[in-house]
């Protein structure tokens, strides 16, 4: 039986790595943060088949303490202070969180002398910036040309992780994931906020229009469960390299808002352009979409589209949730809770 430690298990991608972990008979161990309340909602369902330990990344002695303790075969980091607007605001608590937490963990690894542990750091499409207008695909060896203090500290990190496995001779590997959403996704981020809202329309419970920042953005969006399976795989390869995960496709957030309103019947309309633009309901002429600068980035990214064709010949990866299908997925989750 493999040991694995999932550093951020209680998010998105690290509970839904540790179902599929669970599902291939591994032995799974997970870091959590000391919270008033509970944050544990996105593995209640697998409380007991889990051993959890209470750590902070940015606590180097504790990381030691916990891998020295776990003997893990396996180590994923998923921890990060991932929203993109907040780390304009705690840009120090980013990068302690996202770079130093990763060579935490790294320094950890090497020190105990557990070379043979296997360790998987989540990269992100961030770090890319504005490399591409949507006209070429990004693969492993874009430019990084991050404008945001999370994909910054991101970059770092992914430096981090080339250099101890290239001077050390370290199994690490770094991917670089496209966008990627399901239901667990938290909810301040832009497409569980559009699922949501779209679930208290249907309710009759929506006080006030959507508030949504830049309806043109486009993304490269998978589902979650997609994701975690090419890093399953990533880790099981026989040498550690560095991939880029995506479905190939881009869509706009303006996509996303129509797609998720189609799911309860209600077709949008636009009128005006730029910051006065706002949705209408087709049936009832109703607003229940509106710009809002207030969620705007300092510095927007505009497109982001990856070629995955590295990870689909070597790995054999392959999406199988379509954009149209995780937008449904998302909105149904929505209106079941």
């Amino acid at each position: 039986m493999k040991v694995a430690l999932i550093f951020g298990i209680t998010g998105q991608d690290g509970s839904t790595l540790a179902d599929l972990l669970l599902s291939k008979n591994y032995q799974v161990h997970g870091v959590i943060r000391r919270a008033s309340n509970f944050n544990t909602q996105r593995i209640d369902h697998i409380f007991d088949k889990v051993s959890l330990h209470y750590g902070d990344l940015t606590d180097a002695g504790n990381v030691m303490g916990i891998i020295q303790q776990v003997k893990p075969d396996e180590i994923y980091n998923f921890s990060a202070q991932s929203h993109v607007k907040v780390s304009c605001e705690l840009e120090n608590y980013t990068f302690q969180v996202n770079t130093i937490g990763l060579l935490n963990i790294l320094q950890a690894v090497r020190t105990l002398g557990v070379l043979k542990t296997k360790v998987y750091q989540a990269s992100t499409s961030e770090m890319f910036g504005n490399s591409t207008d949507g006209s070429h695909l990004l693969n492993e060896n874009s430019p990084l040309n991050p404008v945001s203090p999370y994909g910054i500290s991101k970059v770092a990190a992914h430096h981090l992780a080339n250099y101890y496995r290239d001077a050390y001779g370290m199994f690490v590997v770094s991917s670089i994931l496209m966008n990627h959403e399901g239901e667990r996704r938290g909810p301040t981020f832009v497409t569980q906020k559009i699922a949501n809202y779209v679930a208290q329309y249907k309710r009759g419970n929506a006080k006030a229009p959507l508030q949504i920042g830049n309806l043109n953005a486009k993304r490269d969006w998978s589902h979650a469960k997609d994701m975690v399976q090419g890093i399953w795989l990533m880790m099981q390869h026989d040498v550690a390299d560095n991939y880029l995960l995506a479905s190939g496709e881009e869509h706009s957030v303006r996509e996303f808002i129509e797609l998720a309103f189609n799911e309860i019947g209600v077709q949008v309309v636009w009128e005006g352009i730029g910051e006065q633009e706002i949705g209408l309901n087709t049936q009832t002429s109703e607003i229940i979409v509106q710009v809002n600068p207030k969620y705007y980035r300092p510095i927007d990214i505009e497109h982001l589209i990856g070629d995955s064709s590295k990870a689909r010949k070597v790995l054999g990866w392959k999406p199988t949730i379509t954009f149209q299908e995780l937008v449904s997925l998302m909105v149904k989750h929505q209106l079941l809770t």
